[in-house]
C-alpha cells in the first residue's frame, strides 16, 4: 500500500471516530410540516414590527371617521417631513411604514388621475404634492420597507353603491400605487362599509391583482390571504397563536374573534397573525390626547411579537405633518429599555445538551448548541420517533432572571403544541412556567428566579419539535403579580396575571401559568 493512501485511510478513521458518519454524508433535514410560510410572509414575520401612519384630513378637523366632504384646503401641514417618519421607525426597530393612502373619507395622499379629491386639490406644496411618493423615497433611503392602506370604504366617491363601477374604480387606484412607487411590501385593508349602500366588494380579484403587481407583497385583512387581522385593536394575540389558519373558516368583515387570536392547530393555510394598536387612544392624531408609556409597549411588545404575530403601531402626524415629539420621546425610551433587556443573554456562553440528537449525538448539523446562535435558519433537531424531548442548559454560574425566549424554525412548519421550563433549585426541578404554541417567537416573563441550571420539556408536538433559539433575560421594567400568604396578588399594574404556585401532589413543582 502507498504512503498516501496509508495517509488517507488514516484521516478518513480519525474523522470517523471524531465526527461520526456526519463527517462524510450530512443528515438530511426533517420533512416540513405543512403549511409552511411563503419567502414573503418569511420576510414579514422577521420584521417584527411596523410603524401605522394614520394621516389625511381628519389629522386637521379633529375626527377618527371623516365624512368625505371635508374640503381639500384643510389639508396643509406646515413641515411635513416623510424623512422624520422614516427614521422615527428605523430608529425604533420597525421593519416598514404602513401608510393609511386613502382612508374612509376618499382623500388620497397621492395626486390620483381618478379624482379631485386628493393632495392635488390642497394648498400643500402648491398642489404638486405627495405623500406617498415623499414617503417611498424615505423609507428606501432608510432600509426600510413601505406598506399601504386603501380603504375599501370611499365616502366621497360618487359611484360607491354602484358594485361594478367602483370595484373598477378601487382597481384603478390601487394600480396607481402598486406601479409607481417602487416595492411595496404590505398591503393593508378591510371590509369597511357603510352609509347603508348595497355595495360589494371584489376581494378576490383585488388580491390577484396585487399579487400580479408586488412580487414579494403580503395582503393583510381579517382573513387573510396572506396575514390576518388579530380580532382586537389592543395589540395582543391569544396565548396560544398558531399561524395556521383555515380561511375558508371566516371572510372579511366576519370573523371568530378566538378563532382569529388563537389560529388553529388543524389549519391547512399559513395565514400568521397581525396586531394593530394605537400609540393613542385614537388613530388619529388629536391635540387632547397623550400616548401610552414605554412600559405599556413593552407589554403590549410580549403579547404581540411575543406571542407569534407582528406588531403594527399606530403613530400618527400631527398637523405640522410631524411625529409629536413626546410620541417621539416614548418610543426612545421603548427601544431602550428593549435593548437593555436583550443585550445580556444569560445563556449566550452556556452549554446546552439534549435527550437526542438527529443524526447522532456528535451530528453538529443539529446539535442543541445551535440554539445559542440568532435567527431562525440552524436549529436543534431530536433524533426521529421519539415519545419526549428535553434541552438541559448549564448557565455555568447562578443568575436571576425572569424572562425566557424560544423560538421554532418556522420555515420548517409550526410543531410544538405545549412545553415547559424547569429550573434546579437545590436538587429539585420546579417548573417556572408552562406555555402553548411558541411559533416564530414566544416571550415569556414570570417572577425572578435564580438558577444555574435550566430544562425545555416539549410536552406534545406535531411532529419532530425543532428550536431554533433559547435565551434568558432579565426585564428590571416591568412589574409582575407577586403573591402573598394569603395567595392573592399584592401588586397590580397591565401586565397579565402570573402568579408562581407551588403543587405539592407534584413533588413541590412550582408553576407558572402562562
Amino acid at each position: 500500500m502507498s504512503t498516501l493512501l496509508v495517509v488517507l485511510v488514516v484521516h478518513l478513521h480519525l474523522l470517523v471516530r471524531t465526527h461520526g458518519a456526519a463527517a462524510i454524508a450530512a443528515t438530511p433535514p426533517p420533512l416540513p410540516v405543512l403549511p409552511v410560510p411563503s419567502y414573503a410572509q418569511l420576510q414579514w414575520q422577521l420584521a417584527e414590527m411596523a410603524l401605522f401612519i394614520h394621516f389625511g384630513p381628519n389629522t386637521f378637523t379633529d375626527s377618527e371617521w371623516g365624512t368625505g366632504h371635508a374640503d381639500p384646503a384643510v389639508f396643509a401641514p406646515s413641515a411635513l417631513d416623510a424623512g422624520q417618519w422614516a427614521r422615527v421607525a428605523a430608529e425604533g426597530g420597525f421593519g416598514r411604514v404602513v401608510l393609511t393612502a386613502k382612508h374612509h373619507d376618499g382623500f388620497c395622499l397621492w395626486p390620483s388621475a381618478l379624482t379631485d379629491y386628493s393632495v392635488a386639490a390642497s394648498p400643500w406644496r402648491d398642489g404638486a404634492g405627495d405623500v406617498v411618493g415623499e414617503l417611498s423615497a424615505a423609507v428606501r433611503a432608510e432600509g426600510i420597507g413601505l406598506g399601504l392602506y386603501l380603504s375599501p370604504w370611499d365616502r366621497h366617491e360618487p359611484v360607491y353603491g354602484d358594485t361594478v363601477a367602483y370595484n373598477a374604480h378601487y382597481m384603478g387606484q390601487m394600480t396607481e400605487l402598486l406601479t409607481r412607487y417602487g416595492d411595496v411590501e404590505e398591503v393593508w385593508l378591510d371590509g369597511a362599509k357603510g352609509d347603508n349602500r348595497d355595495m360589494d366588494y371584489m376581494f378576490d380579484a383585488w388580491f390577484a391583482l396585487i399579487h400580479q403587481l408586488q412580487r414579494r407583497v403580503v395582503i393583510f385583512s381579517d382573513a387573510g390571504p396572506d396575514t390576518r387581522w388579530v380580532g382586537d385593536e389592543a395589540g395582543a394575540a391569544g396565548r396560544t397563536c398558531w399561524s395556521p389558519f383555515n380561511k375558508s373558516d371566516v371572510t372579511i368583515g366576519r370573523i371568530i374573534a378566538e378563532y382569529s387570536r388563537s389560529g388553529d392547530l388543524f389549519g391547512e393555510d399559513w395565514v400568521p397573525a397581525e396586531c394593530d394598536v394605537s400609540i393613542r387612544p385614537g388613530w388619529f392624531w388629536h391635540a387632547s390626547e397623550k400616548p401610552k408609556t414605554a412600559t405599556t409597549l413593552l407589554d403590549i411588545y410580549y403579547k404581540s411579537v411575543g406571542r407569534n404575530c407582528l406588531l403594527i403601531l399606530n403613530v400618527p402626524p400631527n398637523s405640522s405633518g410631524l411625529i409629536s415629539d413626546e410620541d417621539m420621546q416614548v418610543l426612545q425610551e421603548f427601544t431602550k429599555i428593549r435593548r437593555i433587556i436583550f443585550s445580556q443573554n444569560f445563556a449566550a456562553n452556556a452549554t446546552v445538551s439534549a435527550s437526542s440528537v438527529r443524526g447522532g449525538l456528535d451530528n453538529l448539523q443539529f446539535a442543541p448548541s445551535n440554539v445559542l446562535q440568532d435567527g431562525i435558519y440552524s436549529y436543534w433537531a431530536p433524533q426521529q420517533g421519539q415519545t419526549s424531548w428535553e434541552m438541559l442548559l448549564d448557565l455555568k454560574h447562578s443568575t436571576s432572571f425572569n424572562l425566557v425566549q424560544i423560538q421554532e424554525p418556522i420555515q420548517m412548519g409550526q410543531r410544538i403544541i405545549e412545553f415547559h421550563v424547569d429550573i434546579l433549585v437545590g436538587k429539585v426541578w420546579k417548573t417556572i412556567l408552562e406555555g402553548t404554541t411558541i411559533g416564530y417567537k414566544r416571550l415569556l416573563h414570570f417572577p425572578v428566579v435564580e438558577a444555574r441550571y435550566l430544562k425545555l420539556f416539549v410536552d406534545s408536538a406535531r411532529a419532530d419539535p425543532l428550536i431554533a433559539f433559547f435565551g434568558v433575560f432579565m426585564d428590571p421594567f416591568s412589574i409582575i403579580y407577586s403573591v402573598d400568604h394569603d395567595g392573592k396578588p399584592s401588586h397590580t399594574n397591565s401586565s397579565e396575571l402570573i402568579m408562581l404556585s407551588t403543587d405539592h401532589a407534584a413533588g413541590n413543582k412550582s408553576t407558572a401559568t402562562m
